[in-house]
């Protein structure tokens, strides 16, 4: 079972001209992030425009937590963006709660951002030799300072193109502008983001299904590099601000990320997810009794492998999905209790059968290990493991918060030596090329970076593999060995 967090997910709402403002941009933008939740459980924002002044709320904790009838009662305006966050260490304080807000000379700006900007200490050691203040570790808070800096100098649409020069890295961003709404995609189109028609108006989300929440109508993807401007007057315009032949949207989203019933670039990830499982089994067989996943993300996946290799689908194990956040636990035992908590096996299922094990990936192999060892406490005769990705053996640079390359087991240790470090009979991982061609999705539009370790973007110390953006040199630096 993945360890991984996508650290944001974003959302912008805008009704048309309501006379007077209400407060259902509020709870829309609630049931959206609610939707939402699965990318970040950390904290949540909401804020809102009623043509005036902006209204917010901010917490810490889940969607549920943060917010009540109560307090979205008074939150009212036609516009909206919103936020929910996944917190890096060290950076789980109200003060790096999202949306961003920043009033200046020419009004008010609210910034919900999704992603991770590679140059972000280039670009706050230039800020801050300006004379300006940070009050948070937020990369929205940059995008934020340089765009009024754009802003009182040219139009929303100009400044925001000047901006989207100087920021290296992902973005999906939702922004509010003195009343109008703003969808931005990085150029390479890393992280998702979709718009949609609501009754009144529009809505931009990071994944569908928050559209489906909210009775929205999906319209489509972003493109990479695209600007899409919501008018208060009904209009929408496109700007498109390179020529989108290049993208590197993220395989993860695919792999793990987003939620199944979600659309994202054209493809349902339900049925990718369940071709990956095809193709895992064409690639890596296994006599077995029975197909067993890894709740819930290698669900679809062994649906998948069950169909291709005719061995039955009975699920092993079971997932309390009331357990809610994860828990800080600082000894073995608590930790290897926390496991059987969020996890059940079911032993009448297991009990003197060969099992195939689906899982969505192996990162550091601790929590496979111990999910291994307890179907065969419960009486397995095999555990045979299949990973529907490739090893990961990089980090990830563009949002998702990873393990580095000492924490993940695919560096240092051999196909072979991982299986017993997990406790296998055997294991297979799905190969790149097998993952590609059940995303459906062309090669050259995928970032693979925590796969090939080569990424799309120059990233110092790292490989990259787009001659055109690339400004640095090409540099891999030395693996460890890999050992049994």
């Amino acid at each position: 079972m993945i360890n991984l967090k996508e650290e944001c997910g974003v959302a912008g709402v805008i009704i048309h001209d309501p006379a007077p403002p209400t407060n259902i941009v509020a709870f829309k933008l609630y049931y959206a992030l609610y939707a939402l939740q699965h990318r970040g459980q950390d904290s949540t924002g909401i804020v809102v425009f009623d043509g005036s002044k902006p209204r917010s709320i901010k917490r810490m904790g889940l969607v549920s937590e943060a917010y009540s009838r109560d307090t979205l009662q008074d939150i009212v305006g036609y516009v909206g963006v919103g936020h929910v966050r996944n917190a890096t260490y060290g950076t789980q304080t109200i003060e790096n709660c999202q949306p961003f807000v920043l009033n200046f000379k020419g009004g008010t700006i609210a910034i919900s951002h999704n992603g991770n900007l590679v140059n972000s200490t280039e670009l706050r050691d230039e800020l801050e030799s300006e004379g300006r203040i940070f009050t948070t570790a937020l990369d929205a808070e940059i995008i934020g300072l340089l765009l009024v800096k754009e802003l009182l100098k040219q139009e929303p649409v100009d400044a925001l193109k000047s901006v989207m020069k100087r920021i290296i890295g992902s973005y999906a961003l939702t922004i509010m502008i003195n009343g109008d709404l703003y969808a931005v995609r990085d150029p390479i189109g890393n992280k998702p983001i979709c718009y949609g028609e609501i009754e009144g108006g529009y809505a931009a989300v990071s994944e569908s299904v928050a559209l489906d929440t909210i009775k929205g109508k999906l319209v489509r993807d972003l493109m990479p590099g695209e600007i899409i401007v919501f008018k208060k007057t009904g209009e929408v315009e496109s700007i498109m601000t390179t020529d989108s032949s290049f993208a590197a949207h993220c395989v993860f989203e695919y792999i793990y990320l987003a939620r199944p019933d979600s659309i994202i670039d054209g493809q349902l990830v339900y049925s990718a997810r369940e071709r990956i499982g095809n193709e895992l089994a064409r690639e890596h067989p296994a006599a077995a009794d029975i197909i067993s996943p890894v709740p819930d993300s290698g669900i679809a996946a062994a649906i998948g492998y069950s169909r291709e290799s005719g061995t039955k689908y009975l699920e092993g194990l079971m997932k309390n999905r009331y357990i809610g956040r994860t828990f800080i636990l600082p000894h073995q035992e608590m930790r290897e209790m926390a496991v059987r908590l969020k996890m059940n096996t079911i032993g009448e299922n297991l009990k003197d059968k060969s099992v195939v094990l689906v899982d969505d990936s192996v990162v550091r192999g601790t929590t496979s290990r111990r999910i291994i060892d307890m179907i065969k406490d419960a009486g397995a005769k095999e555990v045979h493991l299949r990973v529907a990705s490739p090893p990961i053996v990089g980090p990830c640079y563009l949002g998702i918060d990873m393990p580095t390359r000492a924490e993940l087991i695919a560096t240092h240790k051999t196909i072979e030596g991982i299986c017993a470090a997990v406790n296998a009979d055997t294991i297979g991982y799905l190969s790149a090329d097998g993952l590609v061609k059940a995303i459906g999705i062309d090669k050259s539009k995928l970032c693979l970076g925590c796969i090939t370790e080569s990424y799309p973007v120059p990233i110092p110390g790292e490989k990259c593999y787009c001659d055109k953006q690339c400004k640095m040199d090409d540099f891999v630096p030395e693996g460890e060995k890999k050992e049994e």
